[in-house]
Formats: C-alpha cells, sequence, structure tokens
C-alpha cells in the first residue's frame, strides 16, 4: 500500500470538463478481480509476478518452502499462471493482497488519478498507467531475479501517477488526514515525503523484513521514476490549468 502517513481525502480539481473514464475503469476492474481473487485463490498464486519465473520463462507450480528473517520457513503455493509467464508482469499490476490494500490503493488513485487523466487524455493516460505498472514490476523482478515470493498490486503504476501530479501540479492544494486532524498541504510536499520513504526503504532493505514488512518498495520506485520521466517528456502536450479549490472525496507475498 502507498503511505499511511498522510491520508489524502481531497484536491485541487483540474476544470478541464472531460470524464476520467479510463481512472473509473481501472479502479472498477481493480475491484472486480480482487473480488475474482477472494473465490479463486489459485488465480492469486498463478497470476502474480514471481521473479524467478520471468527470469527463467518457467510456470513454477506446487508449494516451496522459504526462509525468512526470523529464522522461521513459510510454505508459498504456487499455481499454474498464464502462458507465456511474462503476462504476470500486467496481471499482478490489477491484484491485491487484502480489502485494507485494495481500498488504500485505489483511494490514492480516485485521488490523483482523475488530473493525471484530464491532462494526459484519455488513451495517453491508459498507456502511461500500463507503462508505469510494467517497470514497477520489472524493477520488483530486478530487485531479486532468484525469488520465487510472489509481487502483486497497484501500487508502482499509482507510484507513476503521483511522480505526474507532481510534475503537473505540484503547489496543487491536497486535503489530508493527519490522526485525528485534517490539514492542507501543497502536493509537492506530500508526494515528495510519500516518495523519500519508498527510496529510504527500498534501498534499505529489497526482501520481506522489519523494515519492509513486505511491502515491494523496489516496484514503487521503478514505477515512480517511470512516471517522472514520462511526465516529463509528455508536459508539453498536457493540459494543467487548475480551477477553484474543489475537494473531492472519495497470501504472503510482496504487496505494491
Amino acid at each position: 500500500m502507498l503511505t499511511r502517513a498522510m491520508l489524502p481525502i481531497g484536491d485541487d480539481d483540474n476544470p478541464n470538463p472531460a470524464f476520467p473514464i479510463v481512472n473509473l475503469v481501472i479502479i472498477a476492474i481493480n475491484v472486480a478481480v480482487f473480488l475474482y481473487q477472494l473465490v479463486n485463490p489459485d488465480f492469486t498464486n498463478g497470476f502474480s509476478t514471481v521473479p524467478a519465473e520471468i527470469t527463467t520463462g518457467r510456470d513454477l507450480i506446487g508449494q516451496f518452502t522459504i526462509g525468512l528473517p526470523d529464522g522461521t520457513a513459510a510454505v508459498i503455493d504456487e499455481a499454474r499462471g498464464p502462458s507465456p509467464i511474462w503476462i504476470t508482469l500486467f496481471s499482478s499490476m490489477f491484484m491485491h493482497g487484502g480489502w485494507t490494500h485494495l481500498g488504500g490503493n485505489m483511494l490514492f488513485l480516485f485521488i490523483f488519478g482523475d488530473n493525471v487523466e484530464k491532462s494526459f487524455g484519455h488513451a495517453r493516460y491508459l498507456a502511461f498507467y500500463l507503462v508505469c505498472g510494467l517497470v514497477a514490476s520489472l524493477a520488483q523482478v530486478y530487485s531479486g531475479p532468484d525469488s520465487i515470493l510472489p509481487s502483486l498490486g497497484a501500487s508502482g503504476a499509482i507510484a507513476g501517477v503521483l511522480a505526474a501530479y507532481l510534475v503537473l501540479f505540484p503547489s496543487n492544494r491536497v486535503r489530508v488526514l493527519l490522526g485525528y486532524f485534517v490539514t492542507t498541504v501543497p502536493a509537492v510536499a506530500m508526494i515528495g515525503l510519500w516518495a523519500l520513504i519508498q527510496f529510504f526503504n527500498g534501498f534499505a532493505s529489497t526482501s520481506v523484513s522489519a523494515q519492509t514488512g513486505g511491502v515491494a518498495y523496489m516496484a514503487h520506485i521503478g514505477g515512480f521514476i517511470a512516471g517522472l520521466v514520462l511526465a516529463f517528456v509528455l508536459r508539453p502536450f498536457a493540459d494543467r490549468a487548475i480551477g477553484p479549490h474543489v475537494v473531492g472525496y472519495p497470501r504472503r507475498g510482496m504487496f505494491s
């Protein structure tokens, strides 16, 4: 999931009248896929990204034992995946590890994705989102190419959306919940803090540990960097107008 330090509940709206249909469809797909995961665990076990599957091109099937940092062991169930197996690089970005994981990611996407979509346009935004998610998945694979630990989650792609928001709307006001208090901060402050946390944790540890808590920080970093690069490339074609202050409310593995 993204971060619990600052929970966004609204932001300045882009007055562009275009309806953010792509962003809403992506959210709907994530919810639908998660509901399917609940009734079919084999889908989760087979369609998450497993670095060792991507680097070898082989679909791992069966039970595998891995050692944990605390000295204990865990059993990983690997079900049959798609053919070719690299399809999991895309399928995993629409999957989640629990209701909290799903809810946090979709909240961030709902708050920040609409302005980015209105700026880029529907087709560019869809391509942007998928590329960021793909780079995020590959970054996680690169961080542990021999790992059999599955990775799933939309946070890598959403990290790219946050990076684009930072490039396009750095001074936008974001309404956030800090504990029991609501305050307004510039987008550059909130997203910048989030990025610092990801980079610090990502380079501190690239495995499941007390520091990472099972979060795929390298996927976050990869998606964020991809988002920054693409946003600067697309910025000359983007609509960055901001209107009046409108606040919108809206298994074991590596979760992004």
